[in-house]
């Protein structure tokens, strides 16, 4: 696929769900199962954002299907885990959509500096 329609290909995704892209940046450092997955996005967000199991297991599912994430067959070690954890790492296709979310996001913030509705102290 040349680069102008992968770009557009991923352009007509956009905008992710706050659900989508918090998932999404939670892999994006490292593989974690579902409930760390939760944390992660908890403690990153302060609390601001909580996902809810069911949204966060229909996204994983619907980022599988599209090839933004792949479950992973390797474990960790099985003394320190549970078998029935599923482990998810992003894949290039998620990390490309993450990307352009991400800029598609700054691309705004930026917007609203400009326009005196937030100041850089504002913006974390």
């Amino acid at each position: 696929m040349t680069k102008p329609n992968l770009h557009r290909q991923v352009q007509s995704l956009l905008p992710l769900s706050e659900a989508a892209f918090e998932i999404l940046l939670a892999l994006s450092d490292r593989q974690r199962h579902g409930y760390a997955i939760l944390q992660e996005v908890e403690r990153r967000t302060e609390g601001r954002v909580s996902l809810h199991p069911g949204t966060l297991y229909r996204g994983l599912n619907r980022m599988l299907t599209q090839g933004w994430i792949e479950e992973l067959d390797e474990r960790p070690d099985p003394e320190m885990d549970d078998e029935r954890r599923r482990y998810y790492r992003i894949t290039s296709w998620g990390r490309a959509v993450a990307a352009a979310e991400a800029k598609r996001l700054a691309s705004q913030v930026a917007a609203a500096r400009v326009r005196k509705l937030v100041s850089d102290a504002e913006v974390v």
